[in-house]
């Protein structure tokens, strides 16, 4: 963390006067502003290598051979002299009993930094500078779509925009699955300056734009400028916000989905990264991954401006701004480079990956303290949960593995062989399988049991 910033280096009770950079509008009689619903702009950026101080310590790490285990099923049948009756069974194998195999591999013309399941059965890869495409799937692993990150940002409203192409990172979807958000590393086209690179420092990178994508379509529908090589991306559970880190602007936009535009900026620190959302879109947490410490957002405090509605066509009006001067709350020295984080379903326990220790912790919100950690493979990146919260499916990049994590005794079950270097991974919420993104131009299909 720089220290110029002032941290304070107390636990999750010391709060800092949060740097945000609202963002006013003024018009009519001095304070309105016509705002119809305006296409925005947006863009990303990955981490290739690791950070230069944030180094994931090596070790030997031996794989238990992998066997699928089915869910028993016991039929009994009684007869009399009138009737016959089946009565049948079923047991559901706890997860821990389970054991994961891969069932497919899905290639192409592909480079996935990260996989994206939607609530309605898709699921968005995103390829990076190095395709410049998000690629979009089915259960079975079947191509839908395949969606250029080639834009005209002057058709969406962007001010002097030029045509450019963008680098996606990440994605989010609605609750509904109706949209899904898309981060860009750079964009690349006239006026645009070079891509920073993830050694970047804070020091006068372009904006980035978010895409969203209309998933009944399949087709970019809006474009959000956002800070410098956006990464991470969540849409806070009631659709409200989008929450947007800038890895190279070292701050966290925040973009009210409403209006399609960006409404503050707060500083987060050297690398902004993870993001996980309370379920009742209250609280956000921001992992500082060139550091050791998770910001804690109050998203319940930000104060919505008043809106008019103009006759005769009814064109919706802003009076004011939105407010944003809240304090934000940190989590500190939890370990070195802590990159993505989930919560658990009940809110009470937050998990993070130590990128610069090869360690999943988890960390007690009632008291802001790392209660247990268990060693995984080196680099652990991205982190997914199960449908029911027990288990943590963990890609780790550099060992090029996958480790299975139990919630409950943060105990690695299982570890088992990827691609070459796994980057990112979801699970499917409608039959549970777990996705894998490989930067080596794979996606691969888990089932647990």
């Amino acid at each position: 963390m720089d220290p110029d910033r002032g941290v304070d280096q107390g636990k999750q009770g010391v709060t800092d006067r949060a740097r945000v950079h609202g963002f006013a509008y003024a018009g009519l009689l001095g304070s309105l502003v016509l705002v119809g619903v305006l296409g925005m702009m947006f863009k990303a950026t990955a981490e290739n290598v690791a950070i230069a101080d944030v180094v994931a310590t090596t070790t030997t790490t031996t794989l238990a051979p992998t066997t699928t285990v089915a869910p028993t099923t016991t039929t009994t049948t009684t007869t009399t002299s009138t009737t016959t009756t089946t009565t049948t069974t079923t047991t559901t194998i706890p997860l821990a009993d389970r054991e994961l195999a891969r069932i497919d591999s899905v290639a192409g013309n592909i480079s996935p930094k990260s996989v994206v399941a939607t609530p309605n059965g898709m699921f968005f890869a995103q390829n990076m500078m190095y395709r410049h495409s998000i690629t979009v799937y089915n259960q079975e692993g079947s191509l839908l779509a395949t969606i250029p990150d080639r834009v005209d940002l002057a058709s969406y409203g962007v001010e002097g925009g030029v045509v450019a192409r963008g680098a996606p990172v990440e994605a989010a979807s609605t609750s509904d699955g109706a949209y899904v958000y898309v981060s860009n590393y750079a964009m690349y086209g006239p006026g645009f300056g070079p891509e920073p690179g993830d050694g970047c420092a804070d020091s006068g990178w372009d904006n980035s734009f978010l895409y969203r994508v209309d998933t009944a379509t399949l087709e970019i529908d809006q474009v959000i400028e956002v800070g410098a090589v956006p990464k991470f991306l969540a849409v806070t559970p009631d659709d409200q916000y989008v929450l947007v880190s800038n890895w190279c602007s070292y701050d966290l936009s925040i973009v009210d989905t409403t209006y399609g535009r960006e409404i503050a900026r707060i500083d987060i620190g050297r690398h902004p990264r993870g993001i996980a959302i309370t379920q009742d879109s209250s609280t956000a947490y921001v992992t500082e991954m060139g550091g050791t410490d998770i910001a804690v957002i109050p998203l319940d405090e930000i104060v919505r401006p008043e809106v008019a509605i103009i006759p005769p066509n009814s064109v919706e009006a802003v009076i004011g701004e939105w407010g944003v001067d809240f304090e934000i709350g940190w989590i500190r020295d939890v370990g070195r480079g802590p990159r993505s984080v989930v919560l658990s379903p009940d809110d009470s326990t937050l998990y993070a990956t130590l990128n610069g220790e090869g360690r999943v912790i988890k960390i007690d919100l009632a008291t802001g303290e790392v209660v247990e950690r268990v060693r995984t493979g080196d680099a652990p990146r991205s982190m997914a949960m199960s449908t029911d919260g027990e288990v943590l499916y963990v890609v780790n990049y550099v060992s090029d593995t996958m480790s299975k994590v139990l919630t409950s005794t943060m105990e690695e079950i299982q570890e088992l062989r990827t691609a070459d270097k796994p980057i990112g991974i979801t699970v499917d919420p409608n039959n549970a399988n777990v996705w894998v993104s490989n930067y080596s131009g794979v996606l691969q299909i888990f089932e647990d049991g």
